[in-house]
């Protein structure tokens, strides 16, 4: 087994932090050691509070000095081209033979991922000259890295009770109440969507962040009941995922757990002000649309469009969402006959010898 050493930049939104937590977590769990130096690791105390064997978690700032030391792992992960310190890349090319050195990109469904994922870009000057970084892509197809998932997951998720779950803690659905799960940045179509909820009795399960102060502060219909969640850790949350009638996500990392849940989900991208969320939003819907082939393919691209800020929220789209379950067991079937990342990831790093 190897080495491995993560380097995390926590940006915002928790995300980064979370894939990053994952990754490690899912290697360690394969018998590897290691590492993780990331410069805010607050969120690690209700993420993943017990921790978990074979991860060491190490401030930012102390990886200079302990690469000058020279203890290196076998394998370097700038996850999401977050910049290696220089004193780092200098010890990586002062070690023979250098460590395998993998930049861990953004999950997207577009095109370039295929083209992109597996490239080699050799370090023509600065620190690391010498040096290969190899570019390795997440993905939804064979030609990907695949998507995070841990070994053992769906069959602990097939053994799941999630009535019995949540109902030890005070989150049960009253008799002839469909629950939902929001987690969302802030989000302009949220009025709407509560409105539409008021179609039926809805349990709203706000996790914290921007949409629960928005969920507390709207006017919601009477059929409408709302529960503010503390903050959950990675395997309470994608538990909670797993016992909801439809999800509300965001960014990757709960993008990924909602596709391993097999609940009929809505995903928000992270949104940005040129609108290239609006492609990769495209890019996912047809992918999705394709495999999954939803009981009304026109009806679901208008509630993801929507729930993005590119169209209103269409009238009856929660009752819609919450009717496609076979879509997305079809599609979590297609990707679970995949490798997974962590699978991919070692094999590719092996690879290079």
């Amino acid at each position: 087994m190897m080495r491995w050493d993560l380097f995390c930049r926590v940006i915002d939104n928790l995300g980064d932090v979370g894939v990053c937590w994952r990754l490690a977590a899912d290697l360690a769990m394969r018998g590897h050691r290691v590492r993780l130096w990331i410069d805010d690791a607050s969120a690690l105390s209700w993420m993943a509070p017990q921790g978990a064997a074979g991860v060491e978690v190490h401030d930012w700032a102390d990886a200079a000095p302990w690469a000058a030391a020279g203890d290196m792992g076998d394998v370097v992960i700038e996850c999401f081209g977050c910049d290696l310190p220089e004193r780092v890349v200098q010890a990586m090319a002062a070690r023979h033979p250098p460590p395998r050195w993998i930049n861990l990109e953004y999950l997207s469904a577009e095109a370039y991922v295929e083209r992109c994922h597996r490239l080699r870009s050799p370090q023509l000057a600065g620190p690391g000259a010498g040096l290969d970084k190899w570019f390795f892509y997440p993905g939804f197809t064979r030609a990907t890295g695949g998507l995070l998932r841990e070994c053992g997951w769906l069959e602990r998720r097939s053994a799941f009770d999630a009535i019995a779950w949540r109902r030890a803690r005070g989150w049960a659905a009253r008799d002839g109440e469909r629950s939902l799960v929001l987690f969302a940045y802030d989000n302009p179509a949220l009025p709407a969507v509560l409105a539409d909820c008021g179609d039926a009795p809805t349990l709203l399960l706000a996790c914290p962040g921007p949409s629960q102060a928005q969920a507390l502060a709207a006017r919601t219909p009477a059929s409408v009941r709302v529960i503010a969640l503390p903050w959950l850790s990675q395997s309470d949350f994608d538990l909670l995922l797993c016992s909801a009638d439809l999800n509300f996500v965001r960014g990757e990392d709960s993008l990924v757990r909602a596709i391993w849940a097999g609940r009929p989900f809505v995903w928000q991208l992270y949104p940005q002000a040129d609108g290239a969320h609006a492609a990769k939003l495209a890019a996912f819907a047809e992918r999705f649309v394709t495999a999954a082939d939803p009981v009304d393919p026109l009806a679901w691209q208008a509630a993801c469009r929507a729930w993005n800020g590119l169209q209103r929220w269409p009238a009856g789209s929660v009752s819609m969402l919450t009717r496609q379950s076979s879509a997305y067991l079809r599609w979590r079937s297609q990707l679970a006959a995949q490798d997974d990342l962590c699978t991919q990831l070692s094999a590719f790093v092996a690879g290079l010898g």
